[in-house]
């Protein structure tokens, strides 16, 4: 188990990245950033666009590293530029998929199954900088199957792996 911080929580109840990248900057509300955010088992964050959407429920919360995050030309990187949901500071989360981990606020561990690469898009250049859709290659996050009920929070918070695949 290694202590780590919750450094953002992303929840936005629609998709904000619609038409194309060069049509420029969409509106990134910052009342999406939220202090808390709801997980339940299966169906992913509470209020966020993919919760209980077939589509997306084995891939409905992401996680990213705090560490990849190259800063933007404003100077301003966060989950609102990414559309990640959860960003990580002190674990390399893109080396864990097909792992289950959890991570555990103070109210007991919510447990993800690493399933995917959150690969990132032309967006990118656009939310971040140019350059960053080609930075973020290998660590653009990872995709999860949320695969228990719980709380995240903003602050510290530990982390942990339950299972690893086999090497």
């Amino acid at each position: 188990m290694a202590h780590v911080e919750i450094v953002q929580l992303l929840v936005s109840p629609v998709h904000r990245f619609e038409g194309r990248p060069g049509d420029g900057l969409p509106e990134l509300p910052p009342a999406d950033l939220v202090p808390t955010a709801e997980v339940r088992a299966g169906l992913g964050i509470v209020g966020d666009r993919y919760f209980n959407q077939p589509a997306h429920r084995d891939a409905s919360v992401t996680l990213m590293a705090a560490e990849r995050l190259p800063q933007s030309a404003t100077g301003e990187a966060d989950l609102l530029r990414t559309r990640r949901n959860v960003l990580l500071r002190g674990v390399d989360i893109d080396a864990y998929i097909g792992s289950t981990v959890f991570l555990d606020c103070g109210t007991g561990p919510v447990e993800f199954e690493v399933r995917s690469a959150a690969r990132p898009c032309a967006w990118m250049d656009t939310t971040l900088g140019p350059g960053a859709q080609r930075a973020l290659r290998g660590g653009g996050g990872v995709r999860c199957r949320p695969l228990t009920d719980g709380t995240l929070t903003v602050g510290p918070a530990v982390f942990g792996v339950r299972d690893a695949p086999d090497t």
